[in-house]
């Protein structure tokens, strides 16, 4: 679907179709694909990557235009049983016009950072810098995230949680991949700033650049820090799953070696045998005192468990 925009007051504002310099396709169809590679010149190759999520950030000059592939953290959902995903934007820069190849998901021309623009250069410098904020505010998700299912594997005796965690890593994995790879896109930029088919990058666009490299390493960093915390721990949480279901075990265990002479005497004690034995003495009281002597045999058996158990952990 084709969407046409133009610059106004350093806005960028909807217009007609054909009626301004920057043009955004969202997951064009076959005839769009077609009209941007014959009247505009676009390289078949480029507009595919643009548009494939696995595709390596790039950047290249293709006859009077700029093509850049640039990665951009997908749209979370709840199908997506938490597994944070990459897709691909292509920003295809030209002297006098800008086209925008972006998946559904992406909110292109939305915020702060498209209310003062003057040129077609800054905007496609602010939309990678949007890339990049994006990466930051799902990486600040997925901590929340991670911070949340902390505690219930802490209890936990399944692995359901488990598995949503290493999830996350994985997808941390992705987004280390993409940042990384985004980067050197942007030092190629900065590397080519004054080539003629970017008309030649002005002093405060080279330094918006350097912010971009500024700010994408620190993305970078964030991410390596929260992949090397997950991975670090996460041995020490599959042994917490572990621990709590060993230590449900024992329990049961205990549990069961306490009631099993007790299930002896009491099959002992239901026979008939135990009533001759206690035919002097009043039915309730016979059985009183029986339930007594097991309550005491469970309890000193217990007592010996224990017993047994701290000297085991002392040793």
């Amino acid at each position: 679907m084709l969407t046409t925009y133009r610059m106004d007051q350093g806005r960028v504002v909807q217009v007609p179709d054909g009626e301004g310099p920057i043009l955004l396709f969202v997951e064009p169809t076959d005839s769009e694909k077609t009209f941007l590679v014959n009247q505009h010149g676009i390289d078949e190759h480029n507009l595919a990557s643009a548009q494939d999520p696995d595709e390596l950030p790039r950047m290249e000059f293709d006859n009077d235009h700029l093509a850049v592939i640039f990665k951009h953290p997908k749209r979370y959902s709840a199908n997506d049983n938490f597994q944070f995903r990459i897709n691909s934007v292509g920003l295809f820069l030209f002297k006098d016009r800008l086209i925008v190849i972006a998946p559904s998901d992406m909110s292109v021309f939305d915020g702060r950072a498209f209310t003062k623009v003057q040129d077609l250069q800054l905007l496609f410098l602010r939309i990678l810098s949007t890339c990049i904020s994006h990466c930051f505010s799902h990486l600040q998700v997925i901590n929340q995230i991670a911070n949340e299912l902390e505690p219930k594997i802490v209890t936990s005796m399944e692995n359901q949680h488990l598995l949503l965690m290493f999830s996350i890593e994985k997808s941390l994995v992705y987004y280390i991949n993409a940042i990384s790879a985004n980067g050197r896109v942007i030092e190629r930029l900065k590397t080519n700033a004054k080539n003629p088919q970017t008309e030649g990058l002005s002093l405060e666009m080279v330094e918006y650049v350097d912010d971009l490299a500024i700010e994408n390493a620190q993305c970078l960093e964030q991410a390596q820090v929260y992949a090397n915390i997950f991975t670090g721990l996460m041995n020490a949480r599959a042994s917490i799953v572990s621990n709590n279901l060993n230590v449900r075990i024992k329990r049961l265990t205990t549990i069961n070696v306490v009631f099993m002479p007790l299930s002896v005497v009491a099959g002992i004690g239901g026979m008939s045998e135990y009533t001759m034995m206690t035919q002097w003495l009043p039915w309730p009281v016979a059985y009183g005192v029986f339930l007594l002597g097991l309550a005491v045999l469970g309890f000193i058996t217990y007592c010996i468990l224990q017993r047994a158990e701290k000297k085991a952990l002392g040793s």
